[in-house]
């Protein structure tokens, strides 16, 4: 999938929003308005995947080692504690509607959610087309899946309030789409958090890949490790490995093995590795970390 597939999906969705808001407050419905709320985190979710498209291919500089990859944790984190303060807000709403509920324009709720549902759909659409072969457009695809389903939610909640009239279930609908919007904030956040204090990518055991090391054959001793990561996809590790006396051809097949290692069972492809025998580090002042 090239990146038209995901403009054209940011527009919908920036249409959806737009639209859901406008007709949320012209038909009283804080449901509607809460899934708007939704589409417009996914529109943030899906400008980083396109921004990440395109500056990944930048090569690093002098000032940045790293590139520009951080810079999608650091947009990430603060689009999260902005729609944290939103969905708060919208919780609050809803708790003050259970016990004043307000009349709604189901007609209206009804064919907005059912606008909103067919534009995701089709948004959904676009963005399966790439979801297969790339981490960074499928999460863009699953956010435009959820879309869906939450707008047929609300679709649902305004036909039972039309035949039923119990207008309670607009705020019970807003409150279980803020409750969803709230958990996913805090992973987010929690994620994005964990990143930027270079902490241990969640899916690895960091005791694990000591062992690992631990257990090549010419290896004695594993110490400062470390293992963190820039953004969603690159990993890095360094490590100071103590090693057998060995010569220098050992050492790189050594390394080489390492290498292949880590990079096939934990998808560590960056990494830096001091080698020192026994006999070499009684002459190194080494003053580890860990």
């Amino acid at each position: 999938m090239n990146n038209k597939n995901l403009i054209a999906a940011i527009a919908i969705n920036i249409f959806i929003t737009v639209f859901e808001i406008a007709f949320g407050l012209f038909a009283g419905s804080l449901a509607l308005i809460s899934d708007a709320l939704h589409n417009f985190t996914d529109v943030g979710s899906m400008g980083l995947s396109l921004w990440g498209e395109k500056v990944k291919l930048q090569k690093p500089t002098p000032l940045k080692t790293y590139g520009y990859k951080r810079a999608e944790i650091v947009i990430a984190l603060f689009n999260a504690l902005a729609l944290l303060a939103v969905v708060v807000f919208i919780f609050a709403e809803a708790v003050k509607r259970l016990f004043s509920p307000a009349e709604i324009a189901t007609g209206t709720m009804f064919t907005v959610a059912l606008i909103a549902l067919i534009g995701n759909g089709i948004a959904t659409y676009l963005l399966q087309k790439g979801a297969n072969k790339n981490l960074n457009l499928k999460s863009a695809w699953l956010h435009s899946l959820q879309d869906a389903l939450f707008s047929l939610g609300v679709v649902a909640g305004a036909v039972i309030i039309h035949y039923t009239h119990w207008s309670i279930i607009d705020p019970l609908i807003s409150i279980f789409l803020s409750a969803y919007l709230l958990k996913e904030v805090y992973g987010l956040i929690k994620q994005t958090v964990s990143i930027l204090m270079e902490s241990v990518p969640d899916d690895i055991d960091y005791a694990e890949v000591k062992n690992r090391l631990a257990g090549f054959d010419g290896v004695k001793s594993v110490e400062d490790l470390h293992i963190w990561q820039t953004d969603s996809n690159s990993r890095f590790l360094s490590a100071h490995l103590v090693v057998e006396n060995i010569n220098s051809g050992k050492r790189h097949d050594l390394l080489c093995t390492i290498k292949e290692a880590l990079d096939k069972n934990f998808r560590i492809s960056h990494m830096t590795i001091q080698m020192v025998s026994s006999d070499e580090k009684l002459k190194l002042d080494c003053n580890h970390c860990n």
